[in-house]
């Protein structure tokens, strides 16, 4: 039984929206998202314990004593707001893990591990791969893309709320990064918008203002352990969006088996806890190489490695020669349908953490 992230899609994000009969207005809305001047930035453990108590409340007044549904793979963002639930309503909080074909290798199984056998979570596994990469069959728009797994994890988490007696909220990771690049258009976030209005539920989003630095700071003042805290993030729609294009299950394969390679070279090499995050692409395009001495007509792969406090603005992690050798070795050996690495060296801005 494993458990999973994927914040909740809101796709529409300034319109007038009704959560529980209760009319929000859409300048109320702008207002919402916008980072309090009062909040300083959170850097110490004594300003995260403030925020803690602060959020404690406020969910206790928000939720009183009614049972709250969060989507929780053990990123850092949805495991925070699952510590700081748990504190605040305990066994009110239901914790679901959707497997959605689009995990990293491993993880629905060290998900697992983690919340159910250490963090004594209750979780609810369902398992939807078929359901997603179906539905994702033959679309290429990235938007689109987003939108269609978005989309579908309302339609899960409302069946699943469906089986369970007395769900009034949905929580979310949501931070304010999130909110700034869904605002500024530059990509569509599954947990910026907002809910449709069929779905009775009521958002809780304790996390919303802080940055990514922040929300580690508070975690770790939660007693998270310190492999949760400083996990590489790990975006909602999953691998589907480090495969450009039409998504196909050969080369889905290739993008979790190359990732793998990548995050086992680099905790090798003691880069795991200094790099902010690394992963790998691999684009619906191909082009000619030699294998056992034939042409092989194959995906290339992109290695991005990157650090950041707020993720607003990104360097470029400079990576050792004779490292990035071993890991184009081992990819292109041991990964079927890959014959040439690259190393992707441009930083945020121009371009964005994710592909797509």
């Amino acid at each position: 039984m494993p458990d999973c992230i994927i914040s909740i899609p809101k796709l529409l994000h300034n319109i007038v929206k009704c959560f529980r009969g209760i009319f929000i207005h859409q300048e109320a809305l702008l207002m919402a998202d916008v980072r309090p001047e009062s909040l300083k930035r959170i850097t110490t453990k004594a300003q995260a314990d403030e925020f803690i108590d602060e959020q404690i409340k406020s969910i206790k007044a928000q939720v009183g004593d009614k049972k709250v549904l969060l989507a929780l793979s053990g990123g850092v963002d949805s495991s925070v707001v699952a510590a700081l639930l748990i504190k605040a309503i305990g066994t009110n909080l239901v914790c679901v893990h959707v497997n959605h074909g689009l995990l990293r290798k491993g993880e629905p199984e060290m998900v697992c591990k983690v919340f159910r056998d250490e963090l004594g979570a209750n979780l609810i596994y369902v398992d939807a791969t078929d359901r997603f990469l179906d539905l994702l069959a033959g679309v290429s728009d990235p938007e689109q893309k987003r939108h269609i797994i978005g989309e579908e994890f309302i339609k899960v988490f409302a069946e699943e709320a469906a089986k369970l007696d007395g769900i009034a909220f949905l929580a979310q990771g949501t931070i304010y990064p999130d909110i700034l690049e869904s605002e500024q258009g530059i990509k569509a976030h599954h947990n910026v918008g907002g809910l449709p209005p069929e779905l009775d539920f009521e958002l809780v989003e304790p996390v919303k203002y802080l940055y990514k630095d922040e929300v580690r700071v508070v975690g770790s003042a939660l007693g998270l352990p310190a492999k949760m805290v400083y996990r590489q993030p790990f975006p909602g729609p999953g691998l589907g969006v480090r495969c450009p294009g039409a998504i196909t299950r050969d080369r889905l394969e290739a993008v979790r088996e190359s990732d793998a390679i990548l995050r086992e070279e680099f905790e090798k090499a003691g880069l795991a806890g200094k790099v902010w995050q690394y992963f790998t692409v691999v684009p619906d395009f191909k082009s000619t190489g030699i294998k056992d001495d034939k042409r092989a007509f194959e995906w290339l792969c992109i290695v991005r490695a990157i650090n950041t406090t707020d993720v607003v603005k990104c360097t470029v992690e400079p990576i050792d020669y004779d490292l990035m050798c071993r890991i184009t070795d081992r990819i292109t050996h041991e990964v079927p349908g890959i014959n040439r690495v690259l190393y992707d060296y441009t930083p945020k801005p121009t371009a964005t953490v994710e592909y797509e």
